[in-house]
């Protein structure tokens, strides 16, 4: 622990001014420059005596004050006859104004002073822990998907989706070739005439050649309207097996193709 000692010493003339003043319990405003520089003047010799070592800064203010009370000493003139003018009235000052203004402005410094170690005091007397981690009680930011992104970028993609977006809205006419049911019947039974040798078929092989989705359709439907005819029938060897289709061998009647197709 250290121990402070505080011993009769001045930061400054000033300091050493104030002192006087509060001892003398007078008020800084009222201060007798006769007075005040007898005792400055007494407490350098008695630090002279004592050997300590005496600044130029106090045997400067030991020359104002003696500056200013040699002021006070001597016989003022006489009073003119006329009253001085307004300049005039401004140049004629009270020596003391300057030394009281110093005084009060530094007295207010030092109770400054003396109040923020005071207050370092204070502090110094409280203990806190060190600050602990709370990283684990933040709530969780929600991820953010531009993060990293400029506006730039973000328009640059708007620009980009707003291309792709109008090439799949452009329309375009694509003709396609319609086949009928009757076209398709008579496709079949040219087939069966031509190709099968036994009567029989798959319907794989029937629709084996087409690639339009629709040309399966009609020709399932004629399929159908054959059996309909009691021209083919149709069976499957297992569960969703290959669709057979054989042949009756029936002569087609010269009519079938010229009725309409229906139920």
């Amino acid at each position: 622990m250290t121990v402070l000692y505080k011993l009769e010493s001045f930061e400054g003339p000033l300091d050493l001014l104030l002192h006087l003043i509060e001892k003398a319990e007078i008020s800084i405003e009222d201060i007798s420059i006769s007075e005040i520089t007898d005792q400055y003047l007494a407490y350098l010799d008695a630090m002279q005596e004592m050997e300590l070592d005496v600044t130029s800064e106090f045997l400067v203010m030991a020359a104002t004050l003696l500056a200013m009370k040699s002021r006070y000493l001597l016989p003022k003139p006489p009073a003119p006859e006329e009253k001085p003018d307004e300049e005039e009235e401004g140049d004629v000052q009270d020596p003391r104004e300057e030394l009281i203004r110093k005084l009060i402005e530094y007295r207010k410094y030092k109770l400054a002073a003396a109040w923020l170690r005071e207050m370092a005091w204070v502090r110094s007397q409280v203990f806190t822990r060190e600050a602990a981690d709370l990283t684990p009680y933040l709530a969780a930011r929600p991820f953010n998907p531009v993060q990293g992104l400029t506006a730039e970028d973000l328009a640059r993609a708007f620009r980009k989706a707003m291309r792709k977006f109008a090439g799949r809205t452009r329309v375009a006419a694509i003709p396609r070739d319609e086949i009928s049911v009757k076209d398709r019947i008579g496709d079949i039974i040219h087939t069966f005439r031509h190709r099968s040798q036994d009567g029989k078929m798959l319907f794989s092989q029937l629709v084996g050649n087409l690639k339009d989705r629709q040309q399966v359709v009609v020709t399932f439907l004629a399929v159908l309207e054959l059996m309909k005819k009691g021209l083919v029938t149709c069976h499957q060897n297992r569960l969703f097996g290959e669709i057979v289709v054989i042949w009756s061998g029936k002569e087609v009647e010269d009519g079938l193709f010229d009725i309409e197709i229906g139920p």
